[in-house]
């Protein structure tokens, strides 16, 4: 796996700062050389001081990246970046701003050729601090890329008062607990943040889940009830660590666990069902997974119905052994899910 050459997705609503952070990334002196995928050069304000030379649609950047615009055919243009000499360090798709994530997503996990070159590394989503709230009311795109997101940078902090921006982070922790989430003005961020997040390695979702839940990883405490919200307000927040917890009303995501080694004939043909028949409600999924007689830790992640997964590195000694998994979906059938996952041990 490690020979790939990582891929960030970057989504966000219009105006939330995905230029400002693309800028930064041509422009710094990083000492990487990634290339930046477009949709359409204009629309981007990509800054001219920074392009050194250009052909048709690649364009150099004088600290060594280089930035072009897609038009209409992903798969091309990541082949032609394969080919270039001196190859990348890694590649950042930037999706329209009123666009689903997945269709860019999945093509890494589609395109045998692309598949064997590079690898989706996370979905980075930029959201605006100060109009998320009424984006969430009225543009199902930007829940979606909420969800979609392993990492979430919330800007343009600096334009909010603190308890409006409690609030927005407890709504999107409510859509999506597993995100790092980052505050950030004018999209200043460390750069491994967002880039070389290695999403595989899930450790980095789950070191957050025991302490955002607060019960060690199990999402039943006194709200086992509420998943249908039968009541009449629309989500009920209690205080948990003093930030607001959320729970939205179509958005949910399910935490499996277990200690018991998995019996890989089980859990394949039950996890292939399950994106089968559930593909369209299920927006991610990934987990680690520890199987019978393996020494190594296999890792997975899907989006919707197309799922990927490895061998990534032995278990370590001393490691505790077990599987984990997360999906993040619209009305997802946990009842289903978690019977189903208990099924597979082997």
């Amino acid at each position: 796996m490690s020979d790939k050459v990582p891929v960030t997705v970057l989504t966000g609503y219009l105006g939330a700062g995905k230029t400002t952070l693309l800028n930064r990334i041509l422009s710094e002196p990083h000492g990487q050389k990634y290339a930046v995928i477009v949709n359409e050069f204009g629309e981007i304000g990509i800054d001219n001081d920074l392009v050194v030379g250009a052909d048709e649609e690649v364009f150099e950047m004088n600290n060594g990246c280089v930035c072009c615009t897609v038009r209409g055919d992903l798969v091309r243009i990541i082949d032609g970046l394969m080919r270039r000499k001196g190859k990348f360090d890694a590649i950042i798709v930037e999706t329209t701003g009123l666009a689903d994530p997945a269709p860019v997503a999945q093509t890494f996990f589609m395109d045998d050729n692309v598949g064997r070159k590079a690898k989706l590394d996370a979905v980075v989503t930029v959201a605006d601090a100060k109009w998320l709230q009424d984006r969430l009311k009225d543009a199902p795109e930007a829940k979606n890329q909420i969800a979609f997101a392993d990492v979430i940078l919330l800007n343009k902090t600096d334009l909010v008062a603190p308890d409006a921006l409690s609030e927005v982070e407890a709504r999107i922790r409510g859509i999506n607990p597993y995100a790092r989430l980052h505050k950030t003005e004018r999209c200043k961020i460390a750069l491994p943040e967002v880039l070389g997040r290695n999403a595989f390695d899930l450790d980095r979702i789950m070191e957050i889940e025991p302490q955002f839940l607060g019960d060690g990883g199990h999402h039943h405490h006194d709200h086992d009830h509420d998943h249908d919200h039968g009541h009449g307000h629309g989500h009920d927040h209690h205080h948990d660590g003093g930030l607001k917890h959320y729970h939205d009303e179509e958005m949910q995501s399910v935490s499996l666990r277990t200690d018991q080694p998995l019996d890989p004939d089980k859990f394949f043909p039950w996890v292939q069902d399950l994106v089968q028949t559930e593909g369209p409600s299920i927006l991610r999924c990934k987990g680690i997974l520890a199987f019978k007689d393996d020494d190594a830790r296999f890792v997975f992640q899907g989006v919707h119905m197309i799922l990927d997964g490895d061998h990534q590195r032995p278990w370590q000694p001393g490691e505790k052994r077990e599987s984990r998994i997360i999906f993040i979906g619209r009305k997802l059938p946990e009842a289903k899910i978690r019977e189903g996952f208990a099924g597979c041990a082997a």
